[in-house]
């Protein structure tokens, strides 16, 4: 059997079927790094189109799915659910983590997917971008009364930051004017695979929570 795959490996009948090994190494690496953009990289998307079944393979291994959206144009790698336990059977480590969000980061997200859903319906730009001043609008009624404007905006930037750590915002290049501001932010469109459309729809009792849970406990989101 193994004489017959190497046969056909060097025979150069459909040797292209065969994928480079650095190729799918390279692609590999990357997403386990974080998220593949189309935009960022468009040679690295089109092998990832052409090697997705071998990329699947190779991911399930390490018990993760690969999560690609041709139309929005992102892939990233995503830890499968826990199974139920039975009879008591340990449970897999995790190579991605899960990690529990505070509640500004919580509100923060699902905002920025409301607004996203309310950009898109509009049928304007496909892309979202947004000034510092505006996130703070959306956070300021759901951020606890007496709350001062410079404790607001601390809390802000650093919940900014944050998310933008995750990926869900990319801070992007000062105008060429040189004038100063908060920054501007791009709402990358991966946050609606995080923040699906049943979320969504449950969007106002979900903000009667936030509000309730003002006092700044955390939340968990899904």
């Amino acid at each position: 059997m193994n004489d017959d795959v190497e046969d056909f490996a060097t025979t150069g009948i459909a040797r292209d079927a065969v994928p480079a090994v650095p190729e799918l190494s390279a692609l590999l690496v990357q997403l386990l790094k974080g998220v593949l953009y189309r935009e960022d990289d468009e040679r690295q998307w089109t092998s990832l189109l052409r090697l997705q079944a071998r990329v699947r393979e190779q991911a399930d291994v390490l018990l993760l799915d690969l999560f690609l959206d041709e139309a929005e144009g992102y892939a990233f790698l995503k830890s499968r659910p826990d199974p139920d336990d039975a009879e008591g059977a340990p449970r897999l480590p995790r190579l991605v983590a899960r990690r529990p969000l505070s509640y500004p980061v919580s509100l923060m997200l699902a905002l920025l997917r409301k607004r996203l859903a309310e950009f898109d319906a509009s049928g304007g730009d496909t892309r979202l971008v947004l000034s510092r001043e505006d996130i703070v609008e959306l956070m300021r009624v759901f951020l606890p009364e007496g709350t001062n404007e410079a404790r607001l905006i601390d809390q802000v930037d650093a919940t900014i930051t944050r998310i933008t750590e995750f990926g869900f915002l990319r801070r992007l290049k000062a105008a060429a004017s040189g004038t100063r501001d908060g920054g501007r932010y791009e709402v990358r469109r991966i946050l609606k695979a995080f923040v699906d459309a049943q979320w969504l729809a449950d969007f106002d009792a979900r903000l009667a929570q936030y509000r309730t849970a003002a006092g700044g406990a955390d939340v968990d989101d899904a």
